[in-house]
Order: structure tokens, then sequence, then C-alpha cells
């Protein structure tokens, strides 16, 4: 665990905000255990059990934040298909076109839609005489070398009291970015993603396809929390992976009521099409971990199936939460008391004086975004925690250490028992773009060792003894060596079988029978 350094200064500022998320849980879990349950019909990663086998319906992550580049403008980012190996060929990764990806909006606190963005693709295969992704080095998104290409429509649905009142396509066809499958294929990727980057008519901008997954964090968790002696932690377990993001960027004027009124709920959801063709709502995403570790395995596929003007049903799962027992239990740190209506706050109704509607907002699963609060210059990895009001759970930005912010509040922060408990992965892997979508590049499916004795770009048609050889091993004489010793075993050996059978035909010859 790393100690963690925070001013007295953001202790100060934090001190009215905490007071305000103990009074609003109060309030928040007397209303929501006055709502009706309701029924459920049949994010994070591999987080449920029927999702975790449907990767490209699974939403592994949602981000929410005032752009910092353009603040009067808020950049929603949401990933699918977790752990995505770059070098997964030959069929690389693509959205499912039987599926609706959907951005939701509540701008009025009662856990009904304001706006949905509905995001559909389409996929085109050129030559399927082919195995391959792409038929030679892909320069552009029209290339005819990228035999596999997405595109995709975006939907602006408007709803009132959750009943859809317009429906407008406000893009059409938009490329989506490829999967990069490796220098020699795509030796410009950054081209690529910079063609797949689209400006809407209405001041925002567009991106649909491969990045570098966001999230950071080290998975080992879940050995019994991080090893059952803390030896387990240090280690981004999702250093190197890729994700498919949708990338989304909208005026604040756009999707909030007012500007006395800025705070909007924002959560993710995935449809699939069903035998019948109907569509199936099959993950749902909010705040980070949720589905993961606050929701046991008996609502997980309930809770991705679920609206969250139904989130009565899972208000036990918040105020009596697992973790804190876990570690209790493993660790012998002490759990807070329960109910831990702390957490009714930041998971269900936002902070007062933050990012809630109080006394108005509906209790309900979503991240809360107040788009009237600035970019911090410097953003601090735990948000609102160490003083810093434009990070989670006011939304969440890319860098915010959600698995530190999360273990500390279900500690206890919120209730006085301050604690720096964490996983001592303090960022991504790889660094975030400054401009829109944000996101770092994925890792291309050329990284690994080359070749011994050669370079990026170099010609080794002649030199095969050293190209069966990864970079490291021995040498190149010694290689040409092996290759000799090996063929002169080879010939030894079919001369060896071929006395061997001339000796058995001379001996059947001469049986006496």
């Amino acid at each position: 665990m790393t100690p963690i350094s925070r001013s007295g200064a953001g202790r100060r500022n934090i001190a009215a905000l905490i007071c305000g998320a103990l009074a609003a849980g109060g309030l928040a879990a007397a209303g929501v255990a006055a709502l009706e349950p309701g029924v459920a019909a049949a994010s994070s990663h591999r987080e449920a059990p029927l999702i975790s086998g449907t990767p490209q319906y699974d939403n592994t992550d949602l981000y929410a934040f005032v752009s910092p580049d353009k603040p009067d403008t808020t950049t929603i980012v949401a990933n699918w298909i977790p752990f995505e190996e770059p070098a997964g060929g030959p069929n690389f990764y693509q959205f499912a076109d039987d599926a609706q990806y959907d951005l939701h909006i509540d701008n009025n606190g009662d856990a009904l839609d304001d706006f949905i963005f509905r995001y559909t693709f389409s996929t085109q295969i050129k030559n399927k005489k082919t195995f391959l992704y792409n038929t030679g080095p892909v320069t552009s998104l029209t290339d005819p070398d990228l035999n596999i290409t997405q595109s995709y429509d975006i939907e602006l649905i408007k709803l009132k009291k959750g009943k859809k009142v317009s429906e407008t396509k406000v893009a059409d066809d938009i490329p989506a970015a490829p999967s990069d499958v490796g220098d020699a294929s795509m030796p410009d990727y950054a081209k690529l993603r910079s063609q797949a980057i689209y400006k809407t008519s209405n001041g925002g901008a567009t991106f649909a396809g491969q990045a570098d997954d966001p999230f950071f964090a080290d998975l080992r968790v879940f050995d019994l929390l991080y090893g059952g002696n803390l030896s387990e932690v240090g280690n981004d377990t999702l250093k190197g992976y890729n994700v498919n993001t949708i990338a989304l960027q909208v005026p604040n004027d756009l999707i909030r009521q007012s500007k006395s009124r800025p705070t909007v709920g924002i959560y993710s959801t995935t449809q699939r099409k069903n035998a019948k063709g109907y569509y199936t709502q099959v993950s749902r995403l909010g705040n980070p971990l949720v589905n993961e570790v606050v929701n046991p395995q008996k609502d997980k596929d309930k809770f991705n199936a679920s609206e969250p003007k139904d989130d009565a049903q899972f208000l036990k799962n918040v105020t009596e939460p697992e973790i804190p027992k876990l570690i209790e239990s493993i660790y012998k740190i002490k759990a807070p008391a329960e109910p831990r209506n702390d957490l009714v706050s930041v998971f269900l109704t936002g902070v007062k004086d933050l990012n809630t509607l109080q006394p108005y907002a509906t209790p309900s699963e979503m991240l809360r975004l107040n788009t009237s609060i600035k970019p911090a210059a410097h953003p601090k990895r735990l948000g609102v925690l160490d003083g810093d009001t434009a990070g989670f759970p006011n939304g969440r930005r890319l860098t915010d250490d959600v698995i530190d912010e999360a273990l500390q509040v279900m500690e206890g922060e919120l209730v006085g028992s301050k604690n720096d408990l964490g996983d001592a992965v303090d960022k991504n892997d790889k660094g975030f773009e400054k401009y829109f979508p944000y996101v770092a590049e994925p890792t291309s499916g050329s990284r690994g060792p080359l070749a011994k004795g050669t370079t990026s770009g170099s010609d080794v048609k002649n030199q095969l003894g050293d190209a069966l050889q990864p970079a490291g091993s021995s040498s190149g004489t010694d290689n040409m060596m092996l290759i000799v010793a090996s063929a002169a075993s080879g010939v030894a050996g079919v001369l060896l079988i071929g006395a061997g059978v001339a000796w058995w035909r001379r001996r059947m010859t001469h049986r006496p029978y």
C-alpha cells in the first residue's frame, strides 16, 4: 500500500462536503426505502456471469468529465470488450452489429432518461475469400487493403418522464478506427485514429474504435484481497490490454437543464437483439466497481438488466457492503458501522453541495457530474477526497484513481475513519492525450521482441538462421551449427532405418517356412 500525501487545505476543503454527504445519505436512504422495487428483465470487466461470456456487449468502464481543453463541453467515454490481446488475430475486435450502445443522460434527478445517444454499428468485408483483417499496409480508413471495416450511426433520442418524444439521426455512416494489427500492417496508426474523429454540427465530436484500456488497477484484489498479506499489490494487471472505445463530446448546454441546474446523471447500457428481433438490455454501468464488488452474485445479472428507477432493490448492497467485512476478517481492520448512508450519497444521490439535485434527486446508481465546475489545472488522482472537486465522485476523469478512492471510502473515510488504503497502482501505464478523445492509442499487435539481429523495418529474408530465434537467444553461428547438426542427425537416422529394413527383408527371404 502506498501512503497518500494530502494537504491540510485539501482536508479542510472537503470537510463541508463530508457533512453534506452524511446529511444527503440519510435523506437518500429514506427516499430509496419509499420506492417500489421494479421487476428486472433478463460494468466493469467480466463482472457478471452472463455478460462475461459475451465480451462484445460487456461495458467495462464509464467516464464523464468537463472537457479540459473545451470547458463548455462534457466528454463521455465508455468502453467495451475487456482484456483485448493486441495480437489477437486473425479475428480482431469489433463492435457487435446486433447491439445498441447507449449513453443515457438524466438532467433533472428523477432517475428517468432525458436524452439517449445511441450508437449502432455495421461491418463491411471487402474480400471474403481471405482470412486476413488487412491484405496489405493500411494508410487510411478508406484504404482498399483494410479488408474489414466498421461504420456507425448516432441517434439522439429525447424523452420526457422516460417516454420518447423525438428521435434524430445526428451522425451517419461514420468510420470507426480499426484494431491496431501491428507496425507492418498499420505503419501510422495515429493517422488512422485522427481520421476516425468526427466533428458534429452542434460543436461536439465523436470517436469509436480501439484504445488502450484507461482503467489501471491491480486485479489481484480478487486473490482474497491482495494475497491475504498485501504482497500482491503494485502491478497494473491491465497494462498492455486494449478496449473498444466510444467517446462523445457534447455542449454542456445541450444536456443540462440550465446553468443554475448544472448537474447531470450519466450511465451507459448495451442492448442485444434476441432471436425474435427485439432488443434486450444485457449490460449497465454508472459508477465504477458497483456491479463488480458491491453487488453479490445473486444480483449481478439482474443489475445489468435493470433501470436506475428500480434501484431500491439493490439498496442493501450499498448500505451493508461486503468489502469492509472482508477486510476486517483478513486484516482485522474494524469495518465502519452500518447502515452506510455515506455510501448512499456517493453511489445513489450525489454529494450535497457538489453534484446532487437534493431534495429532488431520486436515488439511483449513475455517475453524476456538475458541469459548472471547471477542470482542474493540476488534477489530483484522489479527486474530491483530496480537495479536487472536478474529480470522482463528481463524474470520473481518466486519471482518477477510483480503486484507492473506493477502498478508502468503503473503509469509512467520509465517516471519520481516515485511511490511506490503495493498491499501489497510481496511474495508467500510458499517458492520456490532451485533446479529444483523450484516451491513449491502443497497444500495437507488434509488441514483443524482434527476431535476433534485426531492427524494426529491416529485411530478414536473407537472415533465416537469426530470424528463427527471438532476441536474446544464442548467436547466429550457434543457430546455424544447430541446424547443420540437426540435418546431419536426420540423414543418419534415415540411413539407419534403411539398413534395418534391408536386414529384415533378407531375413524374411531365408526363413525355412
